[in-house]
């Protein structure tokens, strides 16, 4: 019955391409895109997906903070910053971030992941004091920090390059780079929606940079604003250009927009089958990318679930404390137990495996 319905899907020459393990075109992903036979890019991600990882479902322990919701820039889609003479701004100092880590670590947190605004009147030393007062009191703990449009803030405000910064940093202790900041790579809608941020361009340059200095990166994707198809497949192809230059790309994760609190209007929210579809595809076309996650905070755990099966192989982790996405609108909680990801990831039929921030393999749960 699979092998008719495939016969007659007009999605017939792709599925020979990707179970033969030839790479998709820009044609192919458009085509995926726009076709509404979601159950067969399904089965193809899952096929893509299972060759890539089997049946193993990764998730994390570990810890968000966002350390400052004070930004220069303002981009349209963006909830979560303030000016700097707004009464809900913030900073938080070292002393305030080492006491969030302390009361979680003991939980088996393995990552801490840490994104702020572009915060113009912070020092320099603050970053560095800051990796290294982490490091020092938390060894063991991986540090994923500072998307790559920080990076090139931290470059032009400090009067450095790139390089020197993810050098100066990778000493004090950071271990890898989020994926944030990219949004869309098409530069007249980046323009558009977050005009004053680094370009496509910069974040793909500055990704690559600490990728050849052994400081691998995740990659996202906003989608579900005013983008079309052909933007989502030129920035997906872009990555996997990218990644076949240096390979240092870990994860990617699409991002959808949440439209609450912010001025890019009533542009309503994304659906589950957009948000399945655009999972699927980037597997299929980051045939490079080792992993897809499917972040639940923006998912739901329920989708997430569902993902699974979508191309997806992470779930992300036990978060802690996200503001970005809830400023946003997300109505998810804000923190989820291992035992609740283990069951979730169980309950799909799919192998929990506790990972690392590198994804090296801390515990397998047995089914």
């Amino acid at each position: 019955m699979i092998d008719l319905l495939l016969e007659k899907s007009e999605l017939s020459l792709i599925v020979d391409k990707v179970e033969a393990g030839e790479r998709l075109s820009y044609e192919d992903g458009l085509r995926l895109f726009q076709s509404q036979d979601l159950n067969t890019i399904g089965m193809l991600a899952n096929l893509a997906r299972e060759r890539k990882n089997g049946n193993k479902a990764y998730f994390v322990t570990n810890l968000h903070i966002d350390y400052t919701n004070i930004c220069a820039v303002d981009c349209l889609f963006c909830s979560f910053r303030r000016d700097v003479d707004h009464p809900e701004g913030y900073t938080l100092d070292i002393n305030q971030i080492l006491e969030k880590i302390r009361k979680v670590r003991d939980q088996g947190l393995t990552e801490l992941h840490m994104v702020g605004g572009l915060n113009p009147d912070l020092p320099y030393d603050y970053y560095l004091k800051l990796l290294k007062a982490i490091k020092e009191e938390n060894p063991k703990l991986h540090i994923k920090a500072f998307t790559c449009v920080e990076v090139d803030f931290f470059a032009q405000l400090y009067g450095k390059t790139a390089e020197q910064v993810l050098r100066d940093f990778k000493e004090a202790g950071l271990g890898s780079l989020p994926g944030g900041g990219a949004e869309v790579f098409d530069e007249k809608i980046r323009k558009k929606i977050a005009g004053e941020k680094a370009t496509g361009a910069r974040w793909l340059e500055i990704a690559k940079t600490a990728h050849r200095l052994g400081i691998p990166t995740n990659a996202t994707l906003l989608y579900g604003h005013v983008e079309k198809y052909d933007v989502r497949v030129r920035h997906l192809l872009q990555l996997r250009e990218a990644q076949d230059e240096t390979g240092g790309f870990l994860c990617f994760i699409p991002l959808a927009y949440h439209p609450e609190n912010n001025r890019m209007g009533k542009m309503g929210w994304t659906t589950g089958i957009d948000d399945l579809k655009t999972l699927a595809v980037s597997r299929l076309l980051l045939d490079n990318f080792p992993h897809i996650k499917a972040y639940w905070i923006m998912l739901t755990p329920a989708l997430s679930q569902i993902a699974l099966f979508y191309g997806a192989d992470d779930i992300d982790g036990s978060v802690i404390e996200e503001k970005i996405y809830h400023d946003a609108g997300a109505k998810t909680q804000d923190a989820l137990t291992r035992e609740t990801l283990i069951r979730l990831i169980r309950e799909a039929g799919r192998d929990p495996i506790e990972r690392g921030a590198l994804y090296q393999v801390v515990k397998m749960w047995d089914l």
